[in-house]
């Protein structure tokens, strides 16, 4: 009672403080104890699947009664879910929903009829229409009624399974997915095969790792997985490869998307200009096969990535593996499921065998008994007996001499089932039969025994029997890459165009009257810089306020290491004037930076922003003050180290600046850009990752070419897709020679033919055009060897060196016959050396330039001297 009058004064003293607005109720009672039993219910009877199973309830339910109505062939669908409401006590829908939902994961229900499209996403046919009966493997691994544990229905009129005696990782085949109250999961599904391989090795006490397949194929980084547990992340990529220039094809999707969501996906981002397409055709049947057409001059490449980083072609699902394990939910991951369910499988075996044993052994004692009953005539011993009691008593006398060698005591039970022996039975017996029927069975209980025995080799070899018979079909359709992450604003389409006002110090895209920028996405920042010595980094709006008096303005690159800054400034009203070099890497969105040493009436004199860090000269004028008799003379920005943006910089004068003026167009001096090729994600990338291609300047290019024969130069975007079919992939040389050795279709003999590429910007194909033409070897050293093979075994091998055999001609030229008799194959051996004529070159540091001395004052920084008084 005391206690009940605390809570009173606390909630009015709350009323006193916070008002009135809001309460806060206990719930007590009943209602507490209804809410708790309704969310043990939800949970246990529901939505979270059992360990030893895999089955929720529901699925439980349909699968016994599709096996309580089976009789080989199709039953209708709607008669096996009015048979499931026997035991399910829920409406027709939910369970017809769930036995779709089973089906279309094509393991345990052979169906016929209109079963749906996981692909498109169009739901089955009526559940009138649509017929079901039990797979062969689910007749095999589900159903055991001998070592099923059995309890009553909800009415109590019938018996319903606890569990199915699955012996099969099928939670993990399936994948599950739930919400109840306070808690959901999510356990995503797994290769057949693999389950199975991991099963055998958990069992030979070997380590394995799983990780999920889809039935809708596409592509996945799993290397967040974190074996299913909570906290794991995985990326699930549709499949999507050029067709041509202009149209791209996606022939596999993401889990948990469909042809019609990943549509919608694309055209939505699509009208929000995220990226820019012409159409769409959904082309998909038994595969998927969705067609993307681009408008001309759009690049595929870019496309592709903006298609993962806007739409749907890219999802993350974050597994959550929670199950019913001794009547409570518990979180576990995909291993520990395994071990589960492989341990309980070993046990299922066991039990199987042990039951198998005793009724052989049953079977043994009984043909045992039944041939002394026989062959000893024992039958006789009745014939005087008047009560049934002197029947079983003279019978059990008969058998007693006969009976050492058995293995348990004869019952009355026994002796009745004697009793019940036809004479016809009788009159007819076999003895060497009824010998060769006992050795038989004493052949299958040693068998038996010797599998109970060795009872984890017998479920390895259950495990392989089941892979053999039901896993061929069942490769893994997800293919597992790891995958780079993506730039959004490095592939954004960037359908909207940035103007400013340089003296109001508006910046916008509705500004269309004023000065155009450049062409932006509403994801861009906009890096601004003022004649004031400030800088600020905004988002691209409409209409943005920014300050007056702009000297520069462009889209924003996060860690732009390589865009340089020149500047030259006065510092305050009448003090000297300094210059500096700097990057800006990172800042604070909306905050204003400045980039002069910070005195009032500070402004910049002089300013380039240098994409590729170059250096410029420029002029300096003096105005004619007192004795100065130096008023002009030229600077090189390249005399600068490239610092922070908040050094102060070097003096470049004392004295006032009449003007500056642009000399000499700068260089960069910037080292050449390493740039490497990952074969993993074939992706370009500077992070060291995969093979070195070489150090690339701003004019170089890479050389691609396929198996089809086509040529190509591109420039080293890190955005590039490479295809499959790509068979050379390295820096180009220009005046290299390309040599290559090819099957002509049409005239049906091999070439030789050596070129360079005459056009960078144009893809061509060097062999012929014909159906049957093939490109057999291709080099880009400079003096390539190949070894001839004929068919003639008359004929010796012979090595060519093709720098001999023909001179370098035009793309288009058809090349030397190599010969006329038939060729077994031809292989590409070691080249000849060759001596790479060397040209000096300047090596520029660019640690050194980039020595990042920020924020230090000219004091702070002994390098920091006048250059010029």
């Amino acid at each position: 009672m005391q206690e009940d009058n605390n809570e009173e004064f606390h909630e009015e003293e709350l009323k006193d403080n916070f008002g009135s607005q809001e309460t806060i109720t206990k719930v007590t009672g009943m209602y507490k104890d209804w809410f708790l039993d309704y969310a043990s219910y939800v949970i246990l009877e529901r939505a979270v699947p059992g360990i030893n199973d895999g089955f929720k309830p529901v699925q439980r339910r349909i699968l016994h009664s599709m096996k309580d109505l089976d009789d080989g062939r199709y039953n209708k669908v709607a008669n096996i879910v009015g048979h499931t409401m026997q035991y399910h006590p829920h409406g027709d829908a939910s369970i017809a929903d769930a036995m779709v939902q089973i089906g279309q994961k094509e393991l345990l229900i052979d169906m016929q009829g209109n079963w749906g499209n996981t692909l498109t996403g169009d739901r089955a046919a009526a559940s009138r229409y649509i017929e079901a009966r039990l797979s062969k493997f689910a007749l095999e691994v589900v159903f055991n009624p001998k070592t099923t544990e059995w309890q009553s229905s909800y009415d109590g009129r019938r018996k319903e399974p606890i569990d199915l005696p699955v012996k099969f990782p099928m939670l993990l085949a399936q994948g599950a997915e739930g919400i109840a109250v306070g808690l959901s999961t999510k356990i995503l599904p797994h290769n057949f095969n693999e389950l199975i391989d991991a099963s055998i090795k958990h069992l030979k006490g070997k380590s394995f790792r799983l990780v999920p397949d889809f039935l809708t194929g596409g592509i996945a980084d799993v290397s967040n997985y974190n074996d299913g547990k909570r906290g794991g992340k995985i990326r699930v990529r549709a499949k999507i490869s050029q067709q041509d220039k202009k149209t791209l094809v996606i022939t596999d999707i993401p889990f948990g998307t469909t042809t019609s969501s990943l549509i919608d996906s694309i055209l939505k981002a699509n009208d929000k200009g995220k990226i820019k397409i012409k159409k769409i055709e959904d082309n998909t049947a038994a595969n998927v096969e969705i067609l993307v057409h681009l408008p001309s001059g759009i690049s595929p490449d870019k496309t592709i990535d903006a298609l993962y980083a806007f739409t749907s072609c890219e999802n993350s699902i974050s597994p959550l593996g929670c199950v019913i394990d001794g009547n409570k939910p518990v979180f576990i991951g995909v291993s520990e499921i395994l071990r589960t369910s492989t341990d309980h499988t070993l046990n299922l075996l066991k039990l199987e065998l042990e039951i198998q044993l005793n009724e052989l052994e049953e079977q043994w004692h009984f043909a045992s008994l039944e041939r002394i009953f026989i062959e000893n005539r024992i039958y006789r011993d009745i014939e005087e007996e008047e009560t049934w009691e002197g029947v079983i008593k003279a019978i059990d006398e008969g058998l007693k001499p006969h009976i050492k060698h058995l293995k348990r005591v004869v019952t009355t039970e026994d002796i009745v089932r004697l009793t019940e022996i036809r004479i016809k039975k009788i009159s007819k017996f076999d003895i060497d039969k009824a010998k060769q029927f006992i050795e038989s069975l004493e052949d299958k209980i040693a068998i038996v025994k010797n599998h109970l025995e060795n009872l984890v080799d017998y479920a390895v070899d259950y495990f392989k029997n089941l892979k053999e018979k039901y896993g061929k079909d069942k490769s893994r359709r997800t293919e597992l890459r790891m995958f780079d992450d993506i730039v959004a604003t490095k592939v954004v389409m960037r359908n909207s165009k940035l103007y400013v006002n340089k003296e109001e110090g508006f910046v916008g895209t509705s500004l269309k009257k004023d000065e155009y920028v450049a062409d932006c996405a509403d994801i861009d920042d906009v890096i601004v810089f003022r004649k004031d010595g400030v800088m600020l980094v905004t988002k691209v709006d409409s209409k943005t306020f920014v300050g007056k008096n702009i000297i520069h303005i462009a889209i924003f690159k996060k860690s732009d290491k390589r865009t340089v800054y020149n500047m030259i400034y006065r510092d305050g009203r009448a003090g000297p004037s300094y210059m500096k070099r700097f990057n800006v890497t990172s800042i604070t969105r909306d905050k204003e930076y400045d980039l002069t040493n910070g005195s009032k009436a500070s402004f910049v004199q002089y300013f380039t922003a240098n994409p590729n860090g170059e250096a410029e000269v420029v002029t300096i004028s003096l105005r004619s003050v007192g004795s100065v008799k130096k008023l002009k003379w030229d600077i090189d920005f390249s005399d600068l180290l490239i610092k922070g943006r908040g050094v102060k910089g070097n003096i470049v004068t004392k004295y006032p600046i009449r003007k500056i003026e642009l000399k000499s167009e700068g260089v960069s001096t910037l080292n050449p850009r390493k740039i490497w090729f990952d074969e993993t994600v074939q992706k370009l990338n500077v992070d060291n990752r995969g093979e070195l291609l070489g150090e690339f300047k701003g004019e170089d290019r890479l050389l691609i070419i396929n198996q089809k024969g086509e040529a190509k130069t591109v420039k080293p975007e890190l955005t590039t897709h490479f295809e499959s079919d790509m068979i050379i992939l390295e820096k180009w040389i220009p005046n290299k020679p390309i040599s290559a050795l090819y099957f002509d279709g049409e005239k049906e003999r091999y070439y030789i033919k050596r070129f360079m590429i005459d056009n960078p910007n144009k893809e061509e194909i060097f062999i012929s055009e014909h159906p049957k033409s093939q490109l057999e070897i291709v080099s880009t050293d400079y003096r390539p060897v190949i070894e001839v093979v004929y068919s003639k075994r008359s004929l010796d091998n012979f090595e060519i060196n093709l720098e001999e055999f023909i001179s370098v001609k035009g793309i288009k030229a058809q090349g030397n016959q190599l010969t006329t008799d038939k060729i077994r194959t031809v292989n590409h051996l070691e080249s000849l050396p060759y001596e790479v004529p060397v040209t000096e070159e300047i090596e520029v540091n660019d640690e050194e330039i980039l020595d990042g001395n920020e924020g230090k004052s000219k004091d702070e920084d002994p390098d920091q001297t006048a250059l010029f008084e």
